[in-house]
């Protein structure tokens, strides 16, 4: 059974409700998911319980979906259920703070889908980065490469506020038009 490739094993589980496709899935994907838990929670123990948690209710939520690729639904699984607990335990930021911890995290999910095409998207990505206008490369930088705030890259660059966060935006959608060109 070990040999099936996922589908074939949801399909089993469905069918049969079978707990070794559980374990087999478990085996597979532990490590992707705790690394997931980790990027995000930036707590190991924290992280390890959560792998658990996801994995225990997993039977639950794969009768509900509909899944094609079942690597890419579970890493949405995992982001997701970090998200959570990061917002129930309630992080000591403001809401704005929050979206925008949100955004640097969902686009480094974006441009770092797997690492095989890290490699290749890095190389994109500097490129595109070289193609956008001074103001928007300088934001875009600190915004998300060094990760600081609206308010420290507006510190930093004399930008006012909206400035900043219009460059951000507008850097995004244009790095985002390059890298889809290819």
């Amino acid at each position: 059974m070990e040999k099936l490739d996922d589908i074939s094993l949801l399909d089993h589980w469905r069918k049969t409700s079978d707990k070794r496709v559980l374990g087999i899935l478990f085996q597979r994907y532990s490590h992707l998911i705790l690394g997931v838990c980790v990027k995000y929670l930036k707590n190991r123990e924290e992280s390890k319980d959560a792998t658990m948690e996801i994995f225990e209710k997993l039977h639950q939520d794969i009768e509900k979906h509909d899944i094609a690729y079942f690597k890419s639904w579970l890493y949405q699984v995992a982001k997701n259920h970090s998200l959570m607990k990061l917002r129930k335990k309630g992080l000591q930021t403001t809401d704005n703070e929050l979206i925008n911890y949100e955004n640097r995290i969902q686009y480094s999910v974006s441009m770092n889908d797997d690492l095989d095409e890290k490699k290749q998207d890095d190389q994109s990505l500097n490129q595109c980065m070289e193609q956008l206008r001074l103001e928007q490369k300088k934001c875009i930088d600190l915004f998300y490469l060094k990760e600081k705030s609206y308010k420290e890259v507006s510190e930093m660059t004399g930008f006012d506020y909206n400035s900043v966060k219009s460059h951000v935006q507008n850097g995004k959608l244009n790095l985002k038009k390059c890298m889809e060109r290819g």
